[in-house]
């Protein structure tokens, strides 16, 4: 049976992990601090869903907190860490920066610090579509320039890429990142566009629509997500011996086991598309306050994830219309409406 620590088991993506890795027979040791960004009654529901399983144990800590996250690594020696947990939030990173460097940065690098002196197989951590920032040239691959953030989340994000690729190579940590792309599905926070509009179309509340609707995301369902997290931890990158050898389109470093992967549906879908089907699913039409472009917000996502594809042999393909659907079951089971 093999161990994985996951940080961020309580959170949206960690708890689906943790519970597709529980499935399949791992052992998951969690970590979280359950902070209160969001209702943290959503967090712990997670939380004790998972508990519910013999093969899982979680300790509830901040990631800041280096003595307490070295301790349980050193206790519980885990084959793999999934490193999930940090500040999300783009428009947050507005009202609260400090928030993101303290986790993000300082968290990722006490995770980074704890895979270099307890060894591990395979680190895996988050980053986002938001480090290509205000590139244009889509859809985006790995390899596209990622020096022009528009946000400090986006550069946290991009900062630890930069500090795990040089722990990769000093340490020959097998090290892989992958940057996500508009996570929606059930359990999802209420931050997400998706839960507050389908909050909004229930209880007859406006929602505010951003660039007066010409924007367009990849949305990516949560499962599709960690499936593709489920299938990478067992292609851990590895050194190549002569840079000559990298196949086209692969993000392997030339002198580290270090890689990037995009985790995206590779589907660019309008947001009053989006809208639309959350509109016909309720059946319900939802009132709308049409407003500019928010700061360090960007008109167009779209993944091109023709590596993880290569590597894995798996694409998501959950539409749009049938992830909703799935949200929107969810939710009114969870608040009975």
């Amino acid at each position: 049976m093999r161990t994985v620590l996951i940080t961020g088991t309580a959170g949206f993506i960690g708890f689906h992990l943790a519970q597709l890795l529980l499935d399949e027979g791992f052992r998951v040791i969690g970590f979280d601090g359950m902070t209160d960004y969001y209702d943290v009654r959503l967090k712990q529901r997670r939380q004790q869903a998972l508990l519910q399983n013999p093969n899982f144990t979680c300790t509830e800590g901040m990631l800041e907190d280096f003595d307490l996250l070295r301790d349980l690594i050193a206790k519980e020696k885990p084959d793999i860490i999934v490193h999930l947990a940090g500040q999300a939030g783009v428009r947050y990173s507005l009202e609260n920066p400090r928030a993101y460097m303290e986790s993000n940065v300082m968290g990722t690098f006490n995770v980074t610090e704890c895979a270099r002196e307890f060894g591990v197989d395979h680190l895996l951590m988050a980053s986002t579509s938001s480090v290509y920032g205000a590139n244009i040239d889509m859809p985006f691959q790995e390899q596209t320039n990622t020096d022009t953030p528009l946000t400090l989340y986006a550069a946290t994000k991009k900062a630890n890429e930069h500090m795990a690729h040089s722990y990769a190579h000093l340490w020959k940590i097998p090290t892989t990142m992958f940057r996500f792309f508009t996570v929606y599905g059930p359990w999802g926070r209420p931050d997400l566009a998706l839960f507050k509009f389908v909050k909004a179309g229930l209880n007859g509340e406006t929602i505010d629509v951003y660039n007066h609707g010409e924007m367009a995301r990849d949305f990516t369902y949560v499962t599709d997500l960690v499936r593709g997290i489920r299938l990478l931890i067992d292609v851990a990158p590895v050194e190549p011996a002569d840079r000559a050898n990298i196949e086209e389109g692969d993000s392997l470093s030339p002198v580290a086991p270090f890689r990037v992967v995009n985790i995206g549906n590779s589907t660019k879908v309008p947001l009053m598309e989006f809208i639309t089907e959350i509109e016909n699913c309720l059946g319900v039409e939802i009132s709308k306050n049409f407003m500019d472009m928010q700061k360090g917000d960007v008109p167009e996502t779209w993944a091109n994830a023709d590596l993880l594809e290569r590597l894995t042999g798996y694409k998501p393909q959950t539409t749009t219309a049938e992830g909703i659907r799935n949200f929107v079951e969810w939710y009114r089971d969870y608040y009975d409406v």
